[in-house]
């Protein structure tokens, strides 16, 4: 009922469906749905905080939409990574069979505990007779256990920790909804998007470039984390100014190549590179050396 009744655009879409009833197969029913890859956690921690955020802020989301749906607020009983499938780097839910629309009956607080294997929340009983909130409280709080405490912060830009920190010691403790999670989220975003965060953390730079259009360095690379490319050192910045301090926050950086390449937030992806003894023609990319002296 609630997987056919509540449209969640994070919910992994079905595309159609086959019902097969014959003597060799009975009883089968075959859908069609939207193509995804399973929730790897280990391998979530390897790449990019821009990408790990992604990936929370769609959660995020999904959490909202399950709080405001038309059956009213949803809660995932079975809510765990293999729940989940990412699509095109957003989480989505792979299917409502465990969800529960019904709030739970209370006489008092005594019977709005919500019990979790670390520890225990007890919630007020409304004038109505129901615990409130706690569909949507076990659904955050699942979100901070399994998600937001290990994809949020780590990695993260220095700026953003404070509020990201924020948002993970909140919906570890409950102390905010689903609706100011999700409006700090989308703070955050929006802060990364647009920039601000590097009003208070780059420095002016303390060498020189010189920028070589449509060229690039196909070799001298270095590794470096989180980064884009297992094999070298590509990071999204936000703008000229932001490759010139990643390069200087590197000590074996002396050149880096800006690509044409963008990631989902529009921020432009860029090879960092320990010299420019070989550079060759790329009408996409253009190479940026540092001067010498």
């Amino acid at each position: 009922m609630v997987a056919r009744s509540a449209h969640v655009p994070e919910r992994r879409e079905l595309y159609g469906y086959c019902y097969q009833d014959s003597e060799d197969i009975p009883d089968t029913l075959t859908t069609i749905t939207e193509l995804g890859a399973p929730v790897e956690m280990i391998q979530l921690l390897q790449t990019s905080w821009e990408d790990r955020f992604r990936i929370c802020l769609s959660l995020g989301r999904l959490l909202h939409h399950l709080a405001h749906s038309p059956l009213g607020s949803v809660t995932l009983l079975d809510f765990r990574p293999r729940q989940f499938v990412l699509v095109d780097g957003e989480l989505k839910v792979t299917d409502l069979d465990d969800a529960r629309v019904e709030e739970t009956p209370c006489a008092s607080s005594a019977n709005c505990i919500l019990e979790f294997p670390a520890r225990n929340f007890t919630l007020p009983c409304s004038a109505q007779g129901w615990c409130e909130g706690m569909n949507e409280k076990r659904n955050l709080y699942n979100a901070y256990r399994f998600f937001f405490t290990y994809l949020l912060p780590h990695s993260a830009p220095p700026s953003l920790r404070p509020l990201l920190d924020s948002i993970v010691n909140a919906t570890g403790e409950l102390t905010w909804g689903v609706d100011e999670t999700l409006a700090q989220l989308e703070k955050v975003l929006h802060l990364y998007r647009s920039g601000q965060y590097l009003q208070n953390s780059t420095a002016d730079s303390r060498a020189e470039y010189q920028r070589l259009p449509d060229s690039t360095i196909p070799q001298e690379d270095y590794r470096c984390w989180p980064s884009y490319h297992h094999g070298s050192c590509l990071l999204s910045v936000f703008n000229l100014a932001e490759a010139v301090d990643v390069c200087e926050s590197h000590a074996q950086c002396r050149a880096f190549v800006v690509t044409n390449q963008t990631t989902w937030t529009g921020r432009q992806l860029v090879f960092f590179k320990t010299g420019w003894s070989h550079v060759v023609p790329d009408l996409n990319k253009t190479t940026y050396v540092k001067a010498s002296g």
